[in-house]
């Protein structure tokens, strides 16, 4: 949970006390992603970096910023929890591998326009597919393994701020955008 604008924390639910304050970030906190079965997770900030924690551990364990990384506002692990996909305002995905948090060079995907806005990226089912929307209210839908977009259509009126795949019916999709409608595509 994001306990101020430059940290976040873990929460004890029944007394809703912070038990645990993050803080190392240098901006706004963007995302908290759990990873490794859940022992460690990664946050995103505005300060264009992300940094690693082991839980109840206030120190970051791995922090990696570059001056060409731009701000990360969404990040979704992978079904099979190898992959961490992290959508950057310079219009595109990058992604990491969880086990030591390295950036996978032949991983990137690229086509959208979401400089500004904060859309979701999200794995199929099978990671065979990622997809986003993107500010033009488009869909995009990448294959994994050549990285290239598999499929893009327009979706909403405006940005299409959310996409996620059905877990039980594979062959369905769901977006959202800022035209206030929530939409199921087969």
């Amino acid at each position: 949970a994001v306990v101020s604008t430059q940290s976040t924390g873990g929460w004890d639910t029944r007394t809703g006390n912070i038990i645990q304050e993050y803080d190392r970030h240098l901006g706004p906190v963007n995302t908290v992603t759990f990873i490794e079965r859940n022992i460690s997770f990664v946050s995103t900030s505005d300060d264009k970096s992300i940094r690693v924690w082991d839980w109840d551990i206030p120190v970051d364990r791995k922090h990696l910023a570059d001056p060409g990384m731009h701000s990360i506002p969404s990040c979704t692990i992978s079904p099979t929890g190898k992959w961490l996909a992290c959508q950057s305002m310079d219009n595109k995905i990058t992604v990491f591998a969880t086990q030591k948090l390295r950036l996978n060079r032949k991983k990137e995907f690229k086509g959208h326009m979401v400089a500004g806005y904060a859309c979701q990226c999200n794995f199929s089912p099978d990671s065979a597919y990622l997809v986003s929307g993107d500010a033009d209210g488009r869909c995009f839908i990448w294959d994994w393994k050549t990285t290239k977009v598999y499929k893009r259509f327009k979706a909403h009126e405006g940005v299409c701020i959310g996409c996620v795949w059905l877990p039980h019916e594979t062959s369905k999709l769901v977006t959202c955008g800022w035209d206030g409608k929530i939409k199921l595509w087969d």
